[in-house]
């Protein structure tokens, strides 16, 4: 099944309250990596924890845009962009507006922005992807957030920033955030331990689906 803003007909509940979806199926992936698969490199630009950071990808040595020139589908799964490694606060995302679309930390009225506490959890986006500001879901009656699709990787290792891997969809969330559609992908890294035993989301202990819906209210 493709993943695409349209293709994801899901049980959803708007406003604060999230839902977990049994609907769609994926098939698992063989494990590979990546980032040696597509020739991938980053490089740093700037200091970290400071507004001038930037990681930035290239590729045989050009820039690339991490958003759209590295594929959506590996062998047999889905590519993941790892923004946020998992047990750290900075809030990462790719710069949808820059060009080239380096990883950056958010900045809101002036500040960096970091998460309450370490995440608990891998976070990053599916390339090539995109939430159309558009197209108004018919169930939400909210329109998307102009963003790629999140992902939220609940594997067993903490997985650099800017490295690529394929993942196994599991289930997925729809968050309305300040009146946009926000899907999250739950996912497991397909050369986890964990990848043996998730294969849908009800495998998923339900302490860790509990735990992504409040961590994301």
């Amino acid at each position: 099944m493709k993943i695409s803003v349209t293709s994801l007909a899901f049980l959803t509940l708007a406003s604060t309250t999230s839902a977990f979806s049994t609907a769609a199926r994926f098939g698992g992936a063989r494990a590979f990596s990546a980032s040696a698969l597509f020739g991938i490199s980053t490089e740093q630009i700037g200091e970290a924890k400071t507004e001038s950071f930037r990681l930035g990808f290239k590729s045989d040595g050009n820039a690339i845009s991490p958003w759209h020139d590295i594929p959506l589908k590996g062998s047999k799964g889905y590519n993941m962009v790892v923004e946020i490694p998992k047990m750290t606060k900075a809030k990462m995302e790719i710069a949808t507006k820059e060009e080239s679309n380096p990883i950056a930390q958010d900045v809101k009225k002036g500040k960096l922005r970091d998460y309450h506490g370490p995440i608990f959890w891998n976070y990053g986006c599916l390339p090539q992807t995109w939430e159309d500001p558009n197209e108004e879901h018919p169930e939400l009656k909210v329109f998307g957030d102009n963003d790629p699709i999140d992902v939220v990787e609940i594997g067993s290792k903490a997985l650099e920033m800017g490295s690529v891997h394929e993942v196994k969809p599991l289930g997925v969330i729809a968050m309305i955030d300040d009146g946009e559609l926000d899907w999250k992908v739950l996912a497991v890294a397909v050369d986890d331990p964990l990848a043996a035993e998730y294969n849908d989301i009800d495998d998923v202990p339900k302490a860790i689906q509990d735990g992504v819906r409040e961590w994301f209210r």
